[in-house]
């Protein structure tokens, strides 16, 4: 028997996907329109930018491990984070050849204050525990310790992530509100009744922003939950484009501005 996927899972599937064969019985690739799996960086150097291994308590295995700090800010002592996390069809060794170092730079050039970028491997579990597989106590408990390790000031954390991480980000806030001072979620893998929607009172206190194209097939959840939020979105937009990088870096230099200027700004009430 075949079965088919929702269109939610599909999404979760992330953009570039194209050629994947989930194991019920038919392939993403004929149901997903293949989607340019780079964003265009600007013309900017990427920093300190770097890619380790790190074992992991929470998720059993060893994970790689990405920072990026801003070119002329040396190894970003005492800089802010961004946590970063990805959708279903990239990981964090990925974000190199995704220009995130550059994008980085290229904010605080324009006037951002400067911050560090962070993130792991969290495989495709939507950021949520998986037996004993938790890579949201990962992102949780030990990205920010790894951190603070570097130098960096890990007591001010922001987040960002697309699509399945978009939908981590948020979860991420509810889980342990006050964590955040910014949450950047880019068409995160949303749908009405899933943990996300029940959680949505949690989503008080820190800014919110959503991005989301006009032709992203998550369109319509997004902005049902901007609706559902216990008070406004810090910013909520809506632009030509779909579920993929193409969309995406066009809205980066937006998110890592807004994302700059929360982990700056005076704490607010918990």
């Amino acid at each position: 028997m075949t079965v088919r996927p929702t269109r939610r899972g599909l999404l979760l599937a992330g953009a570039g996907a194209t050629a994947l064969t989930v194991g019920v019985g038919w392939a993403a690739r004929d149901l997903i329109r293949p989607s340019p799996a780079r964003p265009d960086p600007p013309d900017a150097p990427a920093g300190d930018e770097r890619l380790t291994s790190r074992p992991s308590a929470a998720r059993g295995r060893s994970v790689d491990f990405y920072t990026a700090v801003p070119a002329g800010h040396g190894d970003g002592q005492g800089l802010p984070v961004c946590l970063v996390l990805h959708g279903a069809s990239t990981t964090a060794r990925d974000f190199p050849g995704l220009g995130l170092g550059r994008f980085l730079t290229d904010a605080v050039r324009r006037g951002a204050p400067p911050f560090v970028l962070a993130g792991a491997t969290g495989d495709r579990l939507s950021w949520r525990p998986a037996g004993r597989d938790d890579p949201q106590r990962m992102v949780r408990e030990e990205l920010p310790a790894w951190c603070a390790e570097q130098g960096f000031d890990a007591g001010r954390l922001a987040a960002w992530g697309w699509s399945m991480g978009g939908f981590g980000s948020l979860l991420l806030a509810e889980t342990w509100p006050g964590l955040l001072r910014a949450v950047a979620a880019f068409s995160p893998a949303v749908a009405p009744g899933d943990a996300v929607f029940a959680g949505v009172d949690r989503l008080r206190g820190a800014p919110l922003g959503l991005w989301c194209g006009r032709q992203d097939d998550l369109l319509d959840d997004v902005q049902a939950l901007e609706r559902a939020l216990p008070e406004p979105a810090a910013r909520a937009e809506y632009a030509d484009g779909r579920h993929d990088f193409r969309y995406w870096g066009s809205v980066i230099p937006d998110a890592l501005d807004f994302v700059a200027a929360a982990l700056t700004a005076p704490p607010g009430p918990n």
